[in-house]
């Protein structure tokens, strides 16, 4: 799974599908995490449910989590401020 380090927190490739009956970690796809999205990609619903999912998920603030790149695709690259790659494969672990 792709996560880099940056001085602020850390980066993570994510792979979403959208519009899945409930919103999940499902697995890993091409080195990225791969998270199935209960909303539709429509006006950022997905993008909204997709941080809202990882910000429960690992104990942060919404406000912690932003889209890096991709936001009209699939493939994404979330910054997350205030977390450690540690911290961050310990919580995907649970």
């Amino acid at each position: 799974m792709a996560v880099e380090a940056t001085g602020e927190g850390v980066r993570l490739r994510v792979w979403v599908k959208p519009r899945a009956s409930r919103t999940r970690i499902t697995g890993v796809r091409q080195g990225a995490l791969e998270v199935a999205i209960g909303a539709p990609p429509v006006d950022g619903e997905a993008n909204g449910e997709l941080v809202r999912f990882l910000a429960k998920l690992l104990g942060v603030p919404r406000s912690s989590i932003a889209l890096a790149s991709g936001a009209a695709s699939r493939q994404k690259t979330i910054a997350i401020a205030g977390i450690d790659d540690a911290t961050l494969r310990r919580a995907l672990v649970k």
